[in-house]
């Protein structure tokens, strides 16, 4: 039972749901037998050193599969960076700020005035807290559900199949044994390369990411080492709150990796709302200075060093693999640049057994690239065709407006000589977005021009209000193959912000209908 499915400028084979039914049957079927509820001591089917965006589902999804699994995580607390000190509090300061500042100064158009409007910065962060500590109790909870044992220490591998688990409040080692290790340690802030810049989150100056979820007044002035999508979205946070924001960049541009126009367009809009840049500049040294911040920096092309003084200077250069006491150097784990974890295409490393994924390998540092990994390697260990498809894989920025894509750049695309067309359309054009005065914006579409696959979506890009919700369905459009006619002709209810999607779509094959 196949049916032919024909997506215009390709046919796929897609299974039809008996047959699909049959698969999964066959799939149970062929399972091996895994072991579950054995007595303590003896060998667990996988132990995850890690308990991240990666780490935990990875747990999660080989306890759904019948496996005993165990997960170790040094924090004490579930999430890892991302929920306990990155994307999660990150977004309850970005939301709570941007209402702020909307109370303040973004409901004129509306014929709203509010007199008066105060943050409360303690509420604020008492409600941040809040946030992740109901989330994290909620992993716990899953853990118990699907019978995953959770050991609060640090992961260490002793030799092939064998895990020290050293625990938090001290005292002797554990060992797990197991018949297989996934390692799912993440990530931690970067450094800032040539530069001498002593982070020291207590002092509340010289801060990285996670030090700036955590000052406890609103700075006059914070300086911003880094355009990425850290340091824009932490500026973004306090800038709303008042702080006067400059953001200190070596290259010329904002955002590497993001699609140029995208990049050009968004750091007007960043700049428009009152953040500073400077451009072109390698920094020196970052130094607290009897508790003001002191930034000493030299214009990459040439000229006399220049020295900044802030409140707070935030580090914000990226992040690198966390291996640290991992014990890879036990049991010969081969590392690659930065310390990250070499694997094959199916999560291996180059010691049977040992598995890794997330931030500590190769690819985007994104919790849910993590996650779809996690899942992945837990569906294979269980005898089942875990897959990740990363050309599909979208990234978001979450100031406002957000900036969403997915897939190829148009910089990427000329640089490996693919034939492409180009369809945008702006929000100005847009019914709903001039409804809500919430404009900024545009979509943009790259296509295949010519060949087999003509017409086919090879990377969208957003700027809006709601670009990370609207960019799944360019990533569902990608996932399956599909033409930007495919989009073009399906019906967007009127009226929405995703129909500026749809007419960036029109765009790239034909014409918009509104523009």
């Amino acid at each position: 039972g196949v049916k032919d499915f024909r997506v215009r400028h390709r046919t796929v084979l897609r299974p039809s749901p008996h047959s699909a039914m049959l698969g999964r049957s066959l799939a149970r079927a062929v399972r091996p037998r895994l072991s579950r509820g054995l007595a303590t001591g003896e060998t667990y089917d996988m132990v995850v050193i890690g308990g991240g965006p990666g780490g935990y589902p990875t747990a999660i999804k080989a306890g759904q599969l019948g496996m005993k699994v165990a997960c170790i995580e040094m924090r004490g607390r579930l999430g890892g960076t991302c929920l306990n000190v990155g994307c999660i509090p990150s977004k309850a300061l970005l939301h709570s700020s941007h209402l702020y500042e909307e109370a303040a100064k973004g409901w004129g158009p509306h014929g709203i005035s509010a007199d008066n409007v105060k943050m409360d910065l303690d509420k604020l962060m008492k409600h941040k807290a809040k946030t992740v500590t109901g989330l994290t109790g909620g992993i716990e909870g899953l853990f118990k559900k699907y019978k995953v044992d959770y050991f609060k220490g640090k992961g260490e591998i002793t030799a092939p199949g064998s895990v020290a688990m050293h625990p938090m409040e001290g005292g002797p080692a554990q060992t797990l044994s197991t018949k297989n290790i996934v390692i799912a340690t993440g990530s931690v802030p970067a450094g800032v390369p040539g530069a001498t810049v002593t982070v020291d989150n207590d002092a509340k100056v010289i801060v990285d990411s996670t030090g700036c979820l955590d000052l406890e007044k609103i700075p006059e002035k914070l300086i911003v080492i880094g355009a990425g999508v850290i340091g824009l979205e932490m500026g973004s946070v306090w800038r709303r709150l008042g702080t006067e924001v400059t953001v200190v960049e070596y290259l010329d541009r904002i955002t590497p990796g993001i699609d140029d126009e995208i990049a050009k367009k968004f750091k007007q809009i960043l700049e428009k709302q009152g953040m500073k840049f400077k451009m072109g500049y390698a920094v020196k040294s970052a130094t607290n200075e009897g508790g003001k911040g002191k930034l000493v920096m030299d214009p990459v092309g040439g000229g006399a060093t220049e020295t900044l003084e802030a409140d707070v200077i935030l580090s914000a250069t990226g992040r690198v693999p966390y291996t640290e006491g991992l014990g890879a150097e036990n049991v010969g784990v081969k590392l690659g640049a930065r310390g990250m974890v070499e694997i094959d295409d199916h999560f291996a490393t180059n010691v049977p057994g040992i598995y890794a994924i997330g931030d500590a390998v190769r690819g985007a540092m994104l919790a849910h690239k993590a996650e779809e990994e996690g899942i992945a390697i837990a569906e294979q260990l269980a005898g089942l065709g875990g897959h990740v498809n990363y050309d599909a894989i979208p990234g978001v920025i979450y100031t406002h407006p957000e900036v969403a894509s997915v897939g190829k750049t148009e910089e990427q695309l000329k640089g490996e000589g693919v034939a492409y067309k180009v369809g945008t359309f702006p929000f100005m054009a847009n019914s709903r977005a001039r409804a809500m005065a919430d404009a900024d914006g545009l979509v943009k579409f790259l296509i295949q021009d010519g060949g087999a696959h003509d017409g086919m979506v090879l990377g969208i890009h957003i700027i809006a209000s709601n670009a990370g919700e609207m960019i799944a369905e360019g990533v569902l459009a990608m996932e399956y193959g599909a033409s930007a006619e495919d989009i073009g002709r399906t019906c967007h209810a009127h009226p929405t912000m995703s129909e500026a999607f749809k007419e960036a779509a029109m765009s790239a094959y034909g014409k918009p209908i509104h523009f």
